[in-house]
């Protein structure tokens, strides 16, 4: 067995309707609620508010968080925190509230300033107590120690570090029944890609994130469909929850690479949907990795086609991509930047935006220049 290092995550806590049980896990004293308007209006909150609010805390709700958050929404989420003097945080919904929560949570406990935490194992001190209740099964946010803000041109911006992981996360399948298909699909197609990158890292790929990224993959690919056709599903929301949550562990460990690079500028620019953004790049930088990843595509596609072992291994991993490629399309997400009303003439631009993501390229199973990066976007388009 080689050397390695695996981190784990938070706490976990499973189970139909048990996000309306977590005021024990948290200590005394007022409570930051990061969510988003959508889910308040909806109700989705409620249940976690009321007992939270039971066990006689104040609860200080912050919902204004968007897709993609900004850098002025973290701030006004931490000063909301800071004027509550709060001694806790939760984050509930998709990535982006649970993004500002942990960084929120971060600033708030350990009073160190934002420009000199940004990028990987910059932090020193300690976050708030934080619970993470994902209402999506894509993130895997409350599985990972990494906070995602888009900052001034659109740049997207990290802060990767243990010191922002969650001490608790509930997957709660209630809250996701009767989501749109199209967010189930973006988010769904989002947790394969963390899987499947985690798998093929460059760097930091071990022993127990394989077989996380493995275990997710079997969930998702194989219950993504039925979640988007049957949403009232329990037994296929808990599995895709499952899966994200795997994935994110894996690729917090193993992290992910270039479909996430050259993903970014799409969010950043085009406001994608970060999931959607994510399948319009998957086939295409998949293809460029052929070569460098063949034999870790060859053991995964074991996964989502099994019977495919008398099949060679250049054959096995080209199935991957194609299968995948496949449940993309079935799942009803549109394939092509053009779909999106992109514009062809943006494609240098997003080469460009993309080798900035020089955390992410790093990790990538062979090089993408920017020349490729064109390459790929002009591919999708």
């Amino acid at each position: 067995m080689r050397d390695f290092t695996f981190h784990p995550g938070p706490r976990l806590i499973a189970g139909n309707g048990l996000s309306a049980t977590v005021a024990e896990l948290l200590p005394p004293g007022p409570c930051l609620f990061v969510s988003d308007e959508a889910l308040v209006q909806l109700g989705l909150t409620e249940a976690c508010r009321d007992n939270l609010t039971a066990s006689g805390r104040d609860v200080i709700l912050f919902d204004k968080v968007e897709a993609d958050p900004s850098l002025d929404t973290l701030l006004k989420a931490v000063s909301a925190g800071r004027e509550s003097e709060v001694t806790s945080v939760v984050g509930f919904g998709g990535g982006s509230p649970m993004d500002v929560a942990k960084l929120a949570a971060y600033l708030l406990g350990s009073g160190e300033a934002l420009e000199d935490i940004w990028g990987v194992d910059k932090c020193t001190g300690r976050g708030l107590p934080l619970g993470l209740i994902p209402t999506t099964a894509g993130t895997g946010s409350e599985a990972t120690p990494i906070s995602v803000i888009t900052c001034q041109g659109g740049v997207k911006q990290a802060v990767n570090a243990r010191p922002l992981t969650a001490q608790w996360a509930v997957l709660d399948p209630g809250l996701t029944l009767g989501l749109p298909r199209a967010v189930t699909a973006a988010t769904g197609i989002d947790a394969i890609v963390h899987a499947v990158e985690a798998y093929t890292s460059a760097r930091l790929k071990n022993p127990l994130s394989d077989a996380l990224a493995r275990e997710a993959l079997r969930l998702l690919a194989g219950n993504l469909l039925t979640a988007c056709e049957d949403p009232a599903n329990v037994d296929a929301r808990s599995a895709m929850l499952l899966g994200a949550h795997l994935a994110g562990l894996a690729f917090s460990n193993a992290p992910v690479a270039g479909v996430h690079a050259l993903a970014y500028p799409l969010g950043g620019i085009h406001h994608l949907p970060h999931g959607v953004s994510n399948a319009l790049m998957l086939r295409h930088v998949m293809a460029h990795n052929l070569e460098a990843a063949r034999e870790l595509y060859a053991e995964l596609a074991e996964i989502v086609e099994p019977g495919c072992l008398e099949q060679g291994t250049q054959a096995r991993a080209a199935l991957l991509i194609d299968r995948l490629d496949r449940l993309v399309r079935q799942s009803g997400i549109a394939p092509r930047l053009r779909d999106y009303g992109i514009p062809s003439d943006d494609v240098p631009t997003l080469a460009r935006e993309a080798m900035r993501q020089e955390r992410l390229l790093v990790n990538n199973p062979c090089p993408i220049s920017e020349d490729d990066a064109r390459r790929l976007y002009e591919a999708a388009w």
